[in-house]
């Protein structure tokens, strides 16, 4: 279990008029393609539910605009604060893919919470799914992160979204780790998984195109150097993407990045719980591949 990559879904499920009762929310185990290997667990661990009324804007807004202003005054003010918020999340964010909109908001609400426990952001996502969802992607710095790390996460989170409602509509709170296929968000991501094959997108034209699929051959100070999949005729072999050119890029599944990022994973944790003073787990890094190699053939 040490070698798996673990992801724990917490949901804040809403009763209409009311707050709502506590709930002992599942736990799901994911490896690879997130294919289920185990779920359930039980426990005292609960999360609150609860609705926001219909049209609330958060009170700092319903307070400043209870004089009456106009709505053209309201949108303008609320553009400004939109523009200044995305400011202040840039500041002491070492990531180098961030979010926009509302995503950027709830980012801004949650990193010093996640800074102050010990662990680091990659990744908010508020979509449609399951009505509303908000994901919450983030692991330790040295990349671990286990079902109780996504607990102590949620536990620590939750109250700082409550305050600042920054969702109008009721929805559910889903803590992640990255997972095997991760996304890289940092530069030191770059480093760390140079070698390794990857899907990138983006924001402007880079050498005629905007998509690009390839191996990280070199993770500069000012861009990546990618070594093409499969290069068109009359392409370079390689391309060079500047970093501040990167909409989204996400690793892609081999089995080369099965067995390294199961071998990292057990090293960190040994090391982490080292630290700790705790003793170490029976498992040998030389079983790794084999175990690798297993939840591939389950698959």
């Amino acid at each position: 279990m040490a070698a798996m990559r673990l992801e724990q879904p917490w949901r804040r499920q809403a009763l209409p008029g009311r707050h709502c009762g506590l709930e002992t929310p599942a736990v799901f185990v994911y490896i690879s393609l997130k294919f289920l290997v185990g779920m359930t667990k039980s426990g005292s661990t609960r999360s609150r539910s609860f609705l926001l009324p219909a049209g609330c804007i958060g009170p700092k807004s319903a307070k400043r605009f209870s004089d009456g202003s106009d709505a053209q005054t309201k949108e303008h003010c609320e553009a400004n604060d939109r523009q200044s918020m995305t400011a202040t999340a840039s500041e002491g964010d070492d990531r180098i893919i961030r979010e926009s909109g509302i995503d950027a908001r709830i980012a801004l609400i949650v990193q010093p919470v996640l800074r102050g426990i010990g662990f680091r952001l990659v990744r908010v996502h508020l979509s449609g799914q399951n009505g509303l969802t908000l994901q919450i992607m983030a692991e330790r710095e040295d990349g671990t992160m286990t079902v109780e790390d996504c607990e102590e996460v949620s536990r620590a989170v939750s109250p700082a979204l409550d305050v600042d409602d920054p969702i109008e509509k009721a929805y559910h709170l889903e803590v992640s780790s990255p997972g095997i296929d991760r996304p890289l968000v940092r530069k030191s991501d770059f480093v760390t998984w140079t070698g390794h094959l990857v899907k990138m997108e983006t924001s402007v034209i880079v050498a005629d195109r905007k998509r690009f699929k390839g191996k990280i051959a070199e993770a500069g100070d000012n861009d990546v150097l990618i070594e093409r999949d499969k290069a068109a005729y009359g392409e370079e072999p390689t391309v060079r993407v500047p970093y501040d050119a990167i909409a989204d890029v996400r690793l892609i599944l081999t089995d080369d990045l099965i067995r390294e990022a199961l071998s990292k994973d057990n090293r960190e944790r040994k090391e982490a719980k080292r630290r700790r003073g705790e003793p170490d787990d029976d498992v040998s890094e030389g079983a790794e591949p084999d175990a690798a190699e297993e939840h591939e053939q389950e698959i």
